[in-house]
């Protein structure tokens, strides 16, 4: 990866994305504690990480996993961004610019993991966090994903800007947060 090459294609996103809560978890919408604690495809255990999707049915799909023909209870929250060095690696100018494999984020990372192997897209997490990359915009690669729906996974985040990442709750519908 080039890093010097990170800087000209980071931004500034604002905007919606959208999150599928399992009920169960949804007292904590912000928190990433399950993604430290599990490791997930752009983040190694013990990061912290908060995995979003630019679209309502993106969200829906990627809380699905798994249960394509049987739908699980969910909590979709929709979040209010305004967030700092954000790279969109869906964008294949940036990737070949910036010299980062399409294979990195699409790799097996669980079948990896799984092997006591380290990920690629884990080897790339690490490069562009410690480049200070707070977020990244990636494709789907949920079962059912079409070529449209995007994700964002966010490093880097809090209730104000230039990092922030607030659900959206004005009724106070969640239940309070234990976080």
């Amino acid at each position: 990866m080039r890093k010097e090459k990170l800087q000209e294609h980071l931004f500034k996103f604002k905007g919606a994305v959208f999150r599928g809560h399992n009920p169960r978890w949804s007292y904590a919408p912000n928190c990433g504690e399950g993604a430290r604690r599990n490791g997930g495809r752009y983040n190694p255990k013990g990061v912290v990480a908060l995995y979003t999707s630019l679209s309502q049915s993106g969200a829906w799909v990627e809380a699905q996993q798994g249960f394509r023909f049987k739908a699980q209870p969910l909590t979709i929250c929709q979040y209010d961004v305004d967030c700092e060095n954000v790279i969109d690696l869906t964008d294949e100018t940036v990737l070949l610019n910036c010299g980062i494999k399409p294979s990195a984020l699409s790799c097996a990372w669980l079948e990896q993991m799984t092997h006591n192997q380290t990920p690629d897209s884990w080897h790339l997490s690490k490069q562009l966090i410690s480049a200070k990359v707070n977020a990244i915009i990636v494709p789907s690669f949920a079962r059912g994903a079409t070529r449209e729906m995007k994700n964002i996974v966010f490093w880097q985040w809090n209730d104000t800007p230039p990092n922030m990442v607030k659900v959206i709750d004005d009724f106070e519908r969640l239940p309070p947060s234990s976080y």
